[in-house]
Formats: C-alpha cells, structure tokens, sequence
C-alpha cells in the first residue's frame, strides 16, 4: 500500500513514520503543502491519503473535496488537532473515508488507515456518537460554542481586534484572548484568520 500523507509539521510526519515503519507492505510518501499534495496525488497515485485539516497553503477540507471530485474512488483520511463532531461531519460531506484527532490514541491513525485502504469508513467510537447526536439535532452544531465564543467569533470575521472586541463588549483583553484560544481548539485552527474561515465553511458566521 502506497501512503500518502500530507502534513507540515516534522515532528508528526516522524511519528507517522514511525507508526508505520513496521508494517512491510505500506510505502509512505509526504508533501508539507497542498501544492504538493496535488503533485504527489499525481505522481505517486497513492492508495490512502492522509490529509492535515490545516495546511500553509489551504485548507485541507477543500483539498479534500477537489480530490474527490477529480478521483471518485480517492480514500482520504483527515487528521486534525480537534475531535469536535463538526469538523468530522464535515470532513465526511467533503468526501473523507475517516477522521481522526491527534489528541487521541496514536494507533487510531494506524486503525484508520488500514480500514481505509479496505474500502471502510472508520471514525472513532465516541466520535460516532457525537456526530449521531449532532445529526440527529439532539444538539445544533452551534451549541458546541458558548454565546461570547459565538460573539466573538463574529466580530473578528468583521475585522475586529481583540483589543476593539474586549472594548465593545465590556469585558478584559484576557477574557477575549481566552475565547479566542478556546475557539482556535474547537475549530482545529493555529491563527485567527484561519479560525475566521474554518467558520465560515461550517457556516458557523
């Protein structure tokens, strides 16, 4: 099995390495960008992909959907620092055969891979649930955040500092500069900017 995976950060490419340095038959190949990636999906015709949520040069949700769109039979797991439900719900309507949290046992990406490259779905145990109760409208995916995270969120997506946020709204810079963590967690992304657009393709804002 041939195994592409897309990511930038060194240290998780070494940990994917080595997860699989023990399996003879996988074959691994990486690209650190999206650019890459699409020439690595080229070159290499892989068998599983392995895609980061977030990428120098995109995002790997829309990375994802263009490869299922140019290769139907693509097999695409998506890898993120988040195990909130709406992401892997969304990671799924964009064509992912799996999603997997960094934050959860480390041979749950060796699971997922392999159950991939057999032609299954896999998503972890507690991860189903979740996202069957956020189907089910049990709990809208807006309820995953608090009425300040959502305030918050709306007025950085209109260009607000942090600083103008805290004044407009009566509260510390430290209170705001905490929901913005909290946000960055929940939507698996590193900067602001990015948090601002992960929201706007969950139409969050």
């Amino acid at each position: 099995m041939k195994l592409l995976v897309v990511e930038d950060h060194p240290i998780v490419i070494a940990g994917c390495r080595a997860l699989f340095s023990k399996d003879d038959g996988v074959t691994m190949v990486e690209a650190r960008t999206a650019s890459a990636a699409r020439i690595a999906m080229k070159e290499e015709e892989p068998d599983v992909t392995v895609i980061n949520i977030n990428l120098p040069d995109g995002s790997g949700l829309e990375l994802t959907r263009e490869f299922v769109a140019q290769i139907p039979e693509v097999r695409i797991v998506v890898f993120a620092m988040s195990d909130t439900p709406m992401l892997a719900i969304q990671a799924i309507e964009c064509g992912a055969k799996s999603y997997v949290s960094k934050n959860g046992n480390p041979f749950d990406l060796r699971d997922a891979v392999l159950a991939v490259s057999r032609g299954d779905t896999w998503i972890s145990d507690d991860l189903t649930q979740e996202m069957a109760l956020l189907r089910a409208g049990a709990r809208g995916t807006t309820a995953l955040l608090s009425d300040r995270e959502h305030l918050v969120l709306r007025m950085l997506a209109r260009g607000r500092s942090m600083a103008e946020i805290a004044n407009d709204i009566s509260v510390s810079y430290k209170t705001v500069a905490a929901d913005c963590a909290a946000l960055r967690t929940k939507l698996s992304a590193r900067t602001s900017s990015e948090m601002v657009r992960i929201a706007v393709e969950l139409k969050l804002i």
